[in-house]
């Protein structure tokens, strides 16, 4: 079949190589950067826009306002401060010049420029002899382009450099999208009804997909990108609802009675549970009455007692004779929630066991018998627990710790050694709402939002280096006191290629000079195992006053009589790491404090910093977290399959995001299996969308 011939049967289905203007070259291109037909590049889009009404010249400017600028590449280069070299590119318009400058990891942009690049760069204005924008975001122009004559709003693509190498950035995808939408408008068929976008007030789609490649005016726009967003917030919001309706329509057992287990666990309790841990067993004990299964997700801040209604839970399930297995995602912390299990079901004389990869053979085999027999009641374990040799007598509950970090098929893979096992999942990362929608959308969210009564705010103070003197004095009288310290490092050996402190010299400094009269101890995660435990055990018995550490310390450490952390460079930590890590002081009811020392002056060090000295509320921090790194990176983690958005942002579309929900549970609760005539094509789109999720879903 020629291209010739293709072109005028060109549909959203066509091999993008046959599309006119593409080609085998570009079409190759395309293709490894993933867009394989006429459907997808129409679903390609711009990631900003060049609108005339922005654009300034340099004369009209003032000092903090951000606009964008037209010009032309005058010179470009390398330029040395007196502390640190930057890269500077000076342009101008008809009017003057305006010089732009980058710092930091730089090496990606000196190659990007060339004298007399026609360019737009977009940015806050500052004045340092003469205009100037730090970091700005720039497009540069292809021949012929010119937003200010033209009077469009110009969409601006992203591209790579194998695409930018065939034509394809800026003009030449617009030319080609163009060509798409002429050829194929009409094909686009709408999932939506009429009726459903009247109500939700939405554009068509084919409506929707012109206007953000070839916007008539800034309201078309705005209107085409909320039909977008729509459209990606609905379909992963009715997997969430047809994901939960699934499980619920499962058929589970009823664990009604609190039973001797429980109450023999509360009374031996030598503290009082507050009123948020009362209100969230209250939510479980529902659940677990019902016969459909528990989904549930405790979310709660660091020191909030998430572990003790796990617990309390827990007991429930064992009472009526089922097993519990509860999943970390790491080893030292599975050994943790082992030890706090240990502890607080030791009363109730249940028998309890550690199942981690580092066990040797004979253990693992112990425990995989008595598992089998159902002599073990509670196991604590990481993936070791979804082997194919552990096979449970009745597994009745799985309980999950830090579930993000697990990826649904290892969940579900535990899930399936039971018989429609209750579900619990902790975490300690507070996860904004917005985010807490997409991520566990399909669970019953509870928060604990209350630190225990006797708990003290951590005083949080930022310092320069130069300070550490009086910080080293302040913690050698909080140890004099009795009391005990953290310091945290990033890195554990030094590097010629970055500038952190190492956790190894810090030990070194800190034990022979600063703290020589005082008992120092050191961890890291790539130490053995029985000499961490070592360390730790003498932590808790408070043989050691002041603890180096990596960040292996981030999670499950509680250690009520450390009242100083000291966080090394915590300029290089994520806000929501920062939080976690200050979490393992204040845990007693004597004044802590916590102490970041800064080494960077980025702007956005500074707020992450500032942000951590405001506040101890985790939500607000997760927010701030969210805002700065976006959702790809928030956890960490690469588990998050689908959650990948082409126009959706997570940090701004609250509202559409709640919205989209709404109608999404609304659907599945009026039409369970999507099989009414009107949801037929949302039917068939979400298969599209989500044909590696249907077996979690009753849609055949």
């Amino acid at each position: 079949m020629s291209a010739a011939t293709t072109y005028y049967q060109t549909n959203l289905t066509t091999d993008i190589i046959y599309l006119k203007g593409v080609g085998p070259q570009r079409g190759g291109a395309l293709k490894r950067y993933g867009i394989e037909n006429v459907g997808q590049l129409l679903h390609h889009f711009p990631r900003r826009y060049l609108d005339r009404t922005n654009i300034k010249y340099i004369r009209e400017v003032k000092i903090g306002e951000e606009a964008v600028i037209i010009g032309k590449v005058a010179s470009f280069g390398m330029q040395q401060a007196r502390r640190r070299r930057f890269f500077q590119m000076t342009l101008n318009d008809p009017t003057g010049y305006l010089t732009c400058v980058w710092f930091n990891s730089i090496s990606w942009i000196v190659d990007k420029f060339q004298e007399g690049d026609s360019i737009a760069v977009f940015g806050k204005i500052e004045f340092r002899k003469g205009f100037q924008i730090t970091h700005p975001e720039f497009d540069i122009l292809e021949e012929g382009e010119d937003p200010v004559n033209t009077g469009k709003i110009l969409a601006q693509y992203p591209s790579t450099a194998a695409l930018k190498a065939v034509g394809l950035e800026g003009r030449g995808f617009r030319k080609i999208i163009n060509v798409a939408l002429e050829l194929v408008v009409e094909e686009i068929e709408d999932y939506f009804t009429p009726e459903f976008r009247d109500e939700e007030k939405l554009l068509s789609l084919h409506e929707a997909l012109e206007q953000v490649h070839q916007p008539n005016d800034k309201p078309s726009l705005k209107n085409a990108i909320y039909r977008l967003k729509y459209d990606e917030h609905f379909f992963l919001q009715l997997l969430m609802a047809l994901k939960r309706q699934a499980k619920e329509e499962n058929s589970g057992r009823v664990f009604s009675q609190r039973g001797k287990y429980e109450k023999d666990i509360f009374k031996s309790l030598d503290f009082t549970l507050t009123d948020a841990q009362i209100n969230v067993l209250k939510e479980i004990r529902s659940d677990l009455a019902r016969r459909s299964p528990m989904n549930r997700l405790i979310q709660g801040d660091v020191g909030s007692g998430k572990t003790i209604v796990a617990v309390l839970a827990a007991a429930i399930v064992i009472s009526h004779g089922s097993q519990v297995a509860v999943m970390a995602p790491t080893e030292i912390l599975a050994e943790q929630h082992y030890s706090s299990f240990l502890q607080f079901c030791k009363p109730a004389n249940i028998k309890i066991a550690l199942l981690i990869g580092n066990q040797k053979k004979a253990e693992k085999d112990k425990v995989y018998s008595q598992l089998e027999s159902g002599e073990i009641q509670l196991v604590v374990g990481t993936h070791a627990l979804i082997q194919e040799g552990v096979t449970f007598k009745d597994l009745g509950m799985i309980i999950v710790d830090e579930q993000h970090r697990f990826g649904v098929e290892q969940r579900k893979a535990l899930i399936d050694k039971g018989y429609s096992p209750e579900v619990l999942a902790l975490t300690a990362t507070p996860i904004p709402r917005t985010l807490a929608f997409t991520i566990h959308g399909d669970m019953h969210i509870s928060i604990i939002d209350e630190l225990p009564k006797n708990r003290l705010p951590i005083i949080t103070k930022v310092v320069k280096p130069a300070r550490m003197d009086q910080v080293y004095d302040f913690m050698k009288k909080e140890m004099d006191a009795g009391h005990q310290c953290f310091v945290i490092y990033p890195i554990i050996e030094e590097s010629e290629k970055m500038d952190w402190k190492a956790s190894d010299t810090g030990f070194k400094k800190l034990s022979e000079k600063v703290f020589a009269d005082y008992k120092v101890g050191y961890i890291h995660g790539k130490m053995k195992k029985k000499t961490r435990d070592e360390q730790m055990a003498a932590m808790a018995n408070n043989e050691i006053q002041c603890l180096v550490a990596t960040t292996v310390v981030e999670v499950g450490i509680d250690i009520a009589n450390a009242t100083v952390m000291v966080i090394e460079n915590a300029d290089r930590f994520g806000l929501t790491q920062l939080h976690q890590l200050r979490g393992r002081i204040g845990r007693g009811s004597s004044q802590s404090y916590c102490v970041l020392v800064k080494n960077s002056k980025t702007p956005e060090a500074e707020h992450r910093l500032k942000v951590m000295e405001s506040t101890s509320n985790g939500f607000k921090i997760s927010d701030e977290d969210l805002k700065l790194r976006g959702p790809g990176e928030f956890f960490g983690t690469r588990q998050h399959g689908y959650i990948k958005s082409k126009i959706a942002n997570f940090v701004e579309d609250g509202p559409i995001i709640r919205q989209t929900r709404k109608r999404a549970f609304q659907m599945v609760e009026y039409d369970p299996k999507l099989q009414l005539d009107k949801h037929q094509n949302i039917r068939k789109q979400f298969k599209e969308n989500y044909r590696h999720m249907l077996e979690f879903v009753n849609i055949s």
